[in-house]
């Protein structure tokens, strides 16, 4: 069997930055095992595969270790693919996932992901999480993952969070943010549950963050950055029930699956 695969970077302008996702398109879908296999030998934080459907696209998303609900980088690298390498001609893909209907827009070397927005709820700070990440946060909230919320950029940057404690939280991750120093604000995002231990761009966890910022600073147009090792830039606009993601994309690799 031969499936032809790209390796994007996307929320990134050049090779090397941002969060590198592989694609894979499919004329139909696979057995769900040789799926979590190829996700599995990728090693990336996700691997995603569509097919061809009605109204545009389905679209999946596999870490090395599960299938997941949704993934902003991975549905940014795979319009990327569509739209630079499959003869895409509309303005707009559609693509049915596990988290609805999700909207990709191409305005020039940027593309516009249309997402669900998702408001947290607070909850009390637990010490599990507190020895998770080595630092007491200011506010904690948690949905399927914890937000973590500190006061200071240089505090997010510095933390060094132990990935086995946090690896036995009830949730799926920990997102960790504060106010930025030029951007509006910035994260970080540690999935060790679901065989990511810091993730580098992590557009779900932004339809989380957005609205929590765009309430506490009283804008909803606002500029993040993810301050992992390999960074990434997005602009966040908060619609009602909607995040819009911005970001661009570069292809890394162009290869053949071949087993």
């Amino acid at each position: 069997m031969k499936i032809k695969q790209y390796q994007v970077d996307a929320f990134a302008t050049r090779a090397f930055e941002g969060n590198p996702a592989a694609v894979c398109p499919l004329e139909s879908w696979l057995d769900d095992d040789l799926l979590q296999a190829i996700a599995e030998e990728n090693n990336l934080s996700e691997t995603a595969f569509f097919v061809p459907s009605a109204k545009g696209f389905n679209l999946r998303w596999f870490t090395p270790v599960k299938e997941v609900d949704l993934c902003g980088h991975a549905t940014l690298a795979t319009a990327h693919v569509i739209f630079e390498y499959l003869g895409f001609t509309e303005s707009v893909i559609t693509f049915e996932t596990r988290s609805g209907d999700l909207f990709v827009k191409k305005r020039g070397s940027l593309l516009q992901m249309d997402f669900p927005a998702y408001k947290l709820t607070a909850c009390e700070i637990s010490e599990a999480l507190v020895q998770g990440l080595g630092v007491r946060p200011i506010e904690v909230l948690a949905g399927d993952d914890y937000l973590a919320v500190f006061d200071s950029e240089a505090t997010v940057r510095a933390i060094t969070p132990n990935h086995a404690l946090l690896g036995q939280l009830d949730l799926r991750g920990v997102i960790v943010t504060a106010p930025g120093t030029d951007v509006d604000f910035v994260s970080r995002f540690f999935a060790p549950k679901i065989g990511i231990p810091e993730d580098p761009v992590t557009g779900a966890a932004h339809c989380k963050l957005a609205p929590y910022w765009a309430e506490k600073l009283g804008k909803n147009t606002l500029s993040a950055r993810q301050v992992s090792k390999r960074g990434g830039n997005l602009t966040c606009e908060v619609k009602t029930g909607r995040v819009v993601l911005t970001g661009s994309a570069v292809t890394f690799m162009e290869a053949e699956i071949a087993f």
